[in-house]
């Protein structure tokens, strides 16, 4: 009896380590990639120099993935990546800060003594100048009225012509309101 069982332990537990090789290798079974952590890459560490600020480090580098209230000096960027099952691949960086500035860089890239030459992929586009003589209401409100163009500006002649009590008004403004 004890050696059936032991003898049907030992066929159930090879059985389910085979089953396992077995269903990770099948041809045709998808497998994702997993991809966790910041993305590091060598372009990015590239362009790292000493003495930036931790603003310019945060632009490049994009927060760190472990800031540790004991360590405020230093910033850790990890990166794992498991392509389609295969093993897993870690990177992970550490960022030294004295102050505001960088001093050191410590882990699995080292940034390049050359110059970052990095191409512009941007394009410049010359917007036309707009015509703000009207604002939008006054052009859709323009579209019902009875006048050919409502919101016509007044010349300056139109206000020497304005009725002596617009003048009054006009002249109250200037003296702060004192009545003569």
């Amino acid at each position: 009896m004890k050696k059936s069982s032991l003898l049907l332990a030992a066929a159930t537990g090879l059985g389910l380590c085979a089953c396992s090789t077995v269903l990770n290798n099948l041809p045709g079974v998808y497998t994702l990639d997993i991809e966790q952590g910041n993305i590091i890459d060598q372009s990015m560490v590239n362009q790292l120099r000493p003495n930036m600020t931790k603003r310019q480090v945060l632009y490049i580098m994009g927060s760190p993935m472990l800031t540790d209230a004991f360590h405020e000096k230093r910033w850790d960027y990890l990166y794992s990546e498991q392509p389609g099952g295969d093993n897993r691949m870690q990177k992970r960086i550490s960022l030294f800060f004295e102050g505001d500035n960088l001093i050191g860089v410590q882990g699995d890239f080292r940034p390049s003594s050359l110059p970052v030459v990095k191409e512009s992929t941007e394009t410049s586009v010359d917007v036309p100048k707009r015509d703000l003589d009207r604002s939008m209401w006054e052009k859709i409100t323009g579209l019902f009225g009875d006048e050919p163009d409502p919101m016509a500006r007044r010349t300056v002649k139109d206000a020497k012509d304005a009725s002596p009590s617009a003048e009054k008004g006009k002249e109250l403004v200037e003296d702060g309101g004192e009545q003569q």
